[in-house]
């Protein structure tokens, strides 16, 4: 029996399930770069899903740039793209004019239902509240909050302060017993 026919190739050789995610996790990449569009990347993660052997997954990264990093573990399509990105801070604010166009968009077209409904064109009463929340929005702009009650994050640094002073106050308690007994 020669050496050689007992090696596989490597083309040949079977694809394990961390190798099928590997391709998987490359293609998410690619994705959230812009390199793949919805559909392409959906078919190849079609085929990267069935693939049995590594001649069936190496076609399918073959044009994408090598990773910088390694990557590992099973693909989470929800994380991609927000691993290596830091969000704009100007993000959420232009995401409150959004919600403020769709409220101006609702508000006229309310308004222009009643002015034809009543044949003439009444008081623009929308100009009101849209004008209200853009003075609110612009004084966010100016006089950011630093402390949204809905902040995740700020929610969690809250309470590990609050853990360190409470161990800091259980460690003085503690010295100052430990002082009174020795005199």
């Amino acid at each position: 029996m020669a050496m050689g026919s007992d090696i596989t190739p490597h083309r040949g050789m079977r694809a394990s399930d961390a190798d099928r995610d590997a391709v998987a996790q490359r293609l998410a990449s690619a994705l959230s770069d812009g390199r793949l569009d919805l559909a392409e990347y959906e078919r190849r993660l079609d085929t990267a899903m069935s693939a049995t052997v590594y001649g069936e997954l190496e076609p399918l990264t073959a044009d994408l740039p090598t990773p910088q990093r390694p990557v590992q573990g099973p693909v989470d399509l929800a994380e991609v793209g927000t691993e290596n990105s830091a969000p704009s801070p100007w993000r959420e604010w232009f995401d409150e004019w959004r919600w403020w166009l769709g409220g101006a968009v609702i508000m006229t077209g309310i308004w222009g239902v009643i002015s034809i409904s009543e044949g003439e064109f009444t008081h623009f009463w929308p100009a009101i509240p849209l004008g209200i929340w853009a003075a609110v929005l612009l004084a966010h702009l100016v006089f950011p909050s630093h402390g949204d009650d809905d902040d995740p994050d700020l929610d969690s640094d809250l309470e590990e302060k609050g853990r360190n002073r409470h161990t800091e106050r259980r460690r003085r308690k503690t010295r100052r017993r430990d002082r009174k007994r020795r005199r």
